[in-house]
């Protein structure tokens, strides 16, 4: 019969003490990456989002005063951001969500760290609302991706968090939070990362993913409010009835959204022309011509396609009121212009602002007996989203949460999958994952 010693007893506690302590340890990571994670990002998404509304009032009240101002001030800005970003934040360049993708699908930590880190996340804040301070037509939706994928970035390598698989997770559920941080729309987050994110892996939306989104999205709303992006839209369309308009909207818009994707991936792309060699030689002179011409498309349209694009959208929504018939395709080259030059800054606000217009235009054509005025905009809104990202889920999720449209949902789904299938036909490549090439590091 074997008697337990005090030293045994110590010896045998040792173990148990031990695991314990891993234990405390490896919940401490969690608990630090899943709760601290996305109230960081909550808090650095109204930041941005606060600095950028004070950009646009900057920028609208400058260029105001002075009539010829936008002459002077986009072009020399363009060409500022240009150099700021390729001197100083190498990866901060457009929208931030090719980026994201670049590094789910890397394997290398050094390359997702180029990509993802503080220096991105400060570069990217900064240089969006230069942007926009300087008239250029960009959202911060884009950017937020970025930075929520930055910041849950910096958790990986700590306690639990190692390996490939487990650097996927971190940057999806960040990626997911920033859109729901940035448009106040959690559903589309979740959605955005499985259908765009993780379109190579699969996403595992647990529950730490689903609290990232959700805690993310509670610091907008206990900061800024309750609020819709684009305010509450009362209008209807009933299903039966309205079948020939969504396919309208969903192809036009679609094609639409499809001609800008081809074009800006043919710029990107682009080796052997005269263009693209002028870009290569002289990215800073071709970033001022891309300016200048966003210049005189602000001057042209009185200011409406110098920012986001925003008020109008939602001034048009809210009232039922017509923009100048112009604008749609002034503020799609605004846009095509603003991301050709390389200035940091996403589509995805733009864009609806691009859907506006167009939708603006068709509800102009069309017989008032086929649907209302902000029914047609809301569909091609979602339509030309969908055209330009490939994700008609996301696309069709956004707008009933960004503008109340829970009503809507069965002809915004529609009209997006539509232009979906109409975008591919032109541009057979879904822009977000062709850009997220030119962002994988040389070897």
């Amino acid at each position: 019969m074997s008697v337990q010693t005090p030293e045994s007893s110590v010896t045998n506690s040792a173990p148990v003490a031990s695991d314990f302590e891993a234990k405390s340890v490896d919940m401490w990571h969690r608990g630090s990456a899943w709760i601290l994670g996305p109230l960081l990002i909550g808090m650095v998404a109204v930041v941005l989002a606060t600095a950028s509304d004070y950009a646009n009032e900057l920028n609208a009240k400058l260029f105001h005063t002075f009539f010829l101002a936008p002459i002077l001030i986009v072009p020399l800005g363009f060409v500022l951001l240009t150099y700021v970003s390729r001197r100083y934040f190498a990866g901060t360049q457009g929208s931030g969500i090719p980026q994201t993708i670049a590094a789910i699908n890397e394997v290398s930590d050094s390359k997702t760290s180029y990509l993802l880190s503080l220096r991105i996340m400060i570069g990217k804040i900064l240089l969006t609302v230069g942007g926009l301070a300087v008239g250029a037509s960009i959202g911060r939706e884009g950017p937020t991706v970025q930075v929520g994928a930055s910041i849950m970035h910096m958790f990986y390598g700590r306690g639990p968090f190692q390996g490939t698989e487990q650097r996927r997770i971190l940057l999806l559920a960040g990626g997911a939070a920033g859109i729901a941080a940035a448009f106040n729309t959690p559903l589309a987050g979740i959605m955005f990362a499985i259908e765009e994110l993780s379109k190579h892996h699969v996403f595992n939306a647990n529950s730490s993913s689903l609290v990232t989104v959700i805690v993310s999205g509670l610091i907008p709303l206990a900061l800024l409010g309750n609020y819709t992006y684009f305010g509450s839209s009362g209008t209807n369309l009933e299903w039966d009835s309205g079948m020939s308009t969504i396919l309208i909207c969903g192809i036009v818009g679609g094609m639409a959204g499809g001609v800008f994707s081809r074009i800006l991936l043919a710029v990107s792309f682009d080796t052997t022309s005269k263009l693209a060699k002028f870009i290569g030689r002289r990215p800073l002179a071709f970033a001022a011509l891309c300016g200048l011409g966003v210049a005189l498309l602000g001057l042209a349209t009185d200011h409406l396609v110098f920012g986001t694009g925003y008020q109008p959208t939602r001034s048009m929504l809210e009232e039922s009121g017509s923009l100048p018939w112009y604008f749609g395709i002034a503020k799609l080259l605004a846009t095509l212009l603003s991301s050709m030059s390389g200035i940091a800054g996403g589509v995805f606000a733009p864009s609806l602002a691009v859907g506006a217009g167009i939708g603006d235009n068709l509800a102009a054509l069309l017989p008032t007996s086929y649907a209302p005025h902000s029914a047609i905009v809301l569909l091609t809104m979602a339509a030309y989203l969908s055209g330009v990202t490939r994700a008609p889920v996301t696309a069709f999720i956004i707008m009933m949460e960004m503008t109340d449209s829970h009503h809507m949902l069965l002809p915004l789904m529609a009209a997006s999958v539509v232009a979906s299938a109409a975008s591919k036909l032109i541009s057979p490549v879904p822009l977000y994952h062709a850009l997220s090439q030119k962002f994988i590091p040389p070897q």
